[in-house]
C-alpha cells in the first residue's frame, strides 16, 4: 500500500481525511481497508462513509485527556453532530456520556440502550413532553434554559412523585467567540441561556434553591463552534467560576459541576489548524484551578460536550459526477448527485471543503469549478471554487472529506430526495448503520 501522505497525493489532504486513508493498488482511495469506489458501486451515491476505528480513537482520546487532568472532566458526546443507534452504541462502549437536545435525539439514545444516567438533555424551548420523557427515563442531567422551564419541571417532578432531578443552569457568559455568527452561542444576545451581566443567571440559582424537586448541580455555558482560538474558553472559565463563587457565598448553593460545552474546530481545508484535545483539557483544568483559588472556591468538576471534533474528520461523502457544463468566459459547473439534501453547511455558513476524485486521487487538481448539487435551487452549490482535474468526467466518484459532522444530521428531503445511507468501515468490512431512504419511505408519511 502507498500511504496517503506519500508524494503521490497532495499532502494537504492528509489532515482532512481519516488516518486510515490510503491509495490502494488499484489507484483508488481506501478508508478503513475498504475501496471507496467499490463502496460507491455497491451501496450507491451519495453516501457517508465513517472510519469506525478513528471514531473510537477520538472518543478514547477525549476521555483520557480529560480524566487525566488535575480537575477531572466528564465527556458528553454532542449527538446533534451525528446521531444514530450505531454511533451512540459506539460512544457508550467507549465510556462517554451523551447530550441530546430534542425528544427525537433522546429517543434514539434510549433506544440505542444508552444508560439514562449518562444522558444530558439540552434545549432552549423544551416541551412538556420532552421534559416528561427525560424525567421518566431518569436522565442524568437536565440543562435549564429559562425561568419558565424551572416551574414546568418542578410541576412534572411533583406529578410523577419522582426523585429530585439533577440540573445545571445554562448561562450566557457574554463571550463573543471568533467564529461564524450563526454558530456563536455565548454572546449577550444569544437565544440560549440566562445572562450573567443582566443578573438573570444568579437570580435563577437563587430561585432554584427554593425547590426540593430540583437538585442544582452546577452551571453550563457554550460559547460557539468550530473554534481554533482558545481565548474564549479561558474567558468563559473566569466568568463561570466567578458566578459559582458568588452563588455559593450569596445563597449557600455549592455548585459541583461546570460544563463548558463543545466547540473545538476541525480541519476542513488546508488552511485550518485545529487545537489538540489535550491542549484544551489542560487549559480548562489549569484555568479552573487558578480562578477557583482567587475566588476562594473549591475547584468543581468540569465537563465538556464535543461533537464535531469527534465525528467530523472521521466521515467523508462520496458523490457521482453527473452533468458538466462549460459557460465560456463565465464558469464551469460540475454537478453531483447530492447537494443541499446532504450538506447544508455551505448554504448556511459559507463553508469550504477540499475535493478530489476517489477513483484517481493522484490526479493533478489543475482546474477549478463550481461544484453544484442536483436540487432546483440556484443556491445549491457545494463549493464555489472546487479544485478538480481539468478532465473530470461524468461517472467519476468525487469525495468531500470532513463531512462526518452536520452532514447527515442536517440532511433533508428537499425535492423529495431520499437521505443517503451511512456506512461504518473497519478492517476491510463495511456495515450499514443507516440505510438509504426510498420513495416508499417518503410517501409512507403521506398515506
Amino acid at each position: 500500500m502507498r500511504m496517503l501522505n506519500s508524494l503521490s497525493i497532495p499532502p494537504h489532504l492528509v489532515e482532512v481525511l481519516p488516518p486510515s486513508a490510503t491509495v490502494n493498488e488499484g489507484g483508488h482511495l481506501e478508508i478503513g481497508g475498504c475501496d471507496t469506489v467499490a463502496l460507491a458501486e455497491e451501496f450507491g451515491t451519495p453516501i457517508f462513509v465513517y472510519d469506525e476505528s478513528f471514531l473510537r480513537a477520538r472518543c478514547r482520546e477525549y476521555k483520557e485527556a480529560f480524566a487525566s487532568q488535575a480537575v477531572p472532566g466528564t465527556v458528553y458526546y454532542a449527538s446533534k453532530a451525528f446521531s444514530s443507534i450505531g454511533m451512540l452504541q459506539l460512544a457508550a462502549q467507549e465510556g462517554l456520556c451523551v447530550d441530546v437536545s430534542t425528544e427525537g435525539e433522546l429517543g434514539v439514545a434510549l433506544r440505542s440502550g444508552f444508560p439514562a444516567e449518562r444522558i444530558l438533555l439540552h434545549g432552549n424551548n423544551k416541551s412538556d413532553a420532552e421534559l416528561d420523557l427525560a424525567v421518566g427515563a431518569g436522565v442524568g442531567r437536565i440543562v435549564i434554559d429559562s425561568f419558565d422551564e424551572i416551574d414546568r419541571l418542578h410541576d412534572l417532578v411533583r406529578q410523577r412523585d419522582a426523585a429530585p432531578v439533577a440540573c445545571l443552569v445554562r448561562i450566557t457568559p457574554g463571550v463573543d467567540a471568533k467564529t461564524h455568527r450563526y454558530i456563536r452561542t455565548g454572546q449577550e444576545d444569544s437565544k440560549f441561556g440566562l445572562g450573567v451581566r443582566n443578573g438573570q443567571a444568579l437570580a435563577a440559582v437563587k430561585y432554584l434553591a427554593t425547590f426540593d424537586t430540583i437538585d442544582l448541580q452546577g452551571l453550563h455555558c457554550h460559547i460557539g463552534s468550530q473554534l481554533f482560538d482558545l481565548a474564549g474558553f479561558r474567558e468563559a472559565v473566569d466568568v463561570v467560576v466567578d458566578l459559582a463563587a458568588e452563588a455559593s457565598t450569596a445563597y449557600g448553593a455549592p455548585l459541583h459541576e461546570l460544563n463548558f460545552g463543545g466547540g473545538l474546530g476541525i480541519a476542513y481545508t488546508r488552511d485550518d489548524k485545529p487545537v489538540a484535545v489535550g491542549v484544551l483539557a489542560r487549559l480548562l483544568s489549569e484555568e479552573i484551578l487558578a480562578r477557583a483559588e482567587v475566588a476562594g472556591l473549591q475547584a468543581p468538576r468540569m465537563a465538556v460536550e464535543p461533537g464535531r471534533s469527534i465525528v467530523g474528520r472521521a466521515g467523508v461523502t462520496l458523490y457521482s459526477v453527473g452533468v458538466i457544463k462549460e459557460l465560456p468566459g463565465v464558469a464551469k459547473y460540475v454537478a453531483v448527485d447530492g447537494g443541499l439534501s446532504d450538506n447544508m453547511r455551505t448554504a448556511l455558513y459559507q463553508s469550504e471543503y477540499e475535493t478530489f476524485l476517489a477513483n484517481r486521487p493522484e490526479a493533478e487538481l489543475d482546474s477549478s469549478a463550481r461544484l453544484a448539487g442536483k436540487h432546483c435551487e440556484t443556491g445549491d452549490v457545494l463549493l464555489e471554487n472546487a479544485a478538480l482535474p481539468s478532465d473530470v468526467r461524468a461517472g467519476e466518484i468525487l469525495v468531500t472529506p470532513a463531512t462526518g459532522a452536520y452532514g447527515y444530521a442536517m440532511a433533508n428531503n428537499y425535492n423529495m430526495v431520499g437521505r443517503p445511507a451511512v456506512l461504518f468501515v473497519q478492517e476491510g468490512t463495511a456495515r450499514v448503520v443507516i440505510r438509504r431512504e426510498t420513495l416508499d419511505d417518503l410517501v409512507s408519511l403521506m398515506e
